[in-house]
């Protein structure tokens, strides 16, 4: 099963930025289709974002286009997320999993959610 650890959450001002980061052990990450998920307080697991193997495509839920960018380093074995002009309905747990990945959605390959990241917008 791949294993994924996300860092980079935090508590920032609203129109503030993040960058998530995710790296993996043991696997590397451009052989796979990316993505990020968020859960808020309450609420069901949400595509966010993802990048398909070989980068061929890339996704972004409507709430977050044009403020969030998902990005690969291969040197580094790592994925990315920036988020910038953040609101406070971004506040969630963000996660980083194995995605099927396509320019008009994603999904969760696999069961299970790892740790997470928790990022928190509030003033």
């Amino acid at each position: 099963q791949l294993q994924f650890v996300e860092s980079g959450g935090g508590l920032v001002q609203p129109g503030g930025s993040l960058r998530l980061s995710c790296t993996a052990s043991g696997f590397t990450l451009n052989s796979y289709s990316i993505g990020w998920f968020r859960q808020a307080p309450g609420k069901d697991h949400e595509g966010v974002s993802c990048i398909s193997r070989s980068d061929f495509a890339t996704y972004y839920a409507d709430s977050v286009k044009g403020r969030f960018r998902i990005s690969r380093d291969n040197a580094k074995n790592t994925l990315y997320l920036q988020m910038n002009s953040l609101k406070p309905e971004d506040t969630a747990v963000y996660y980083c999993e194995a995605t099927h990945c396509w320019d008009r959605g994603m999904s969760k390959k696999g069961s299970g959610w790892g740790q997470g990241t928790q990022v928190t917008v509030s003033s």
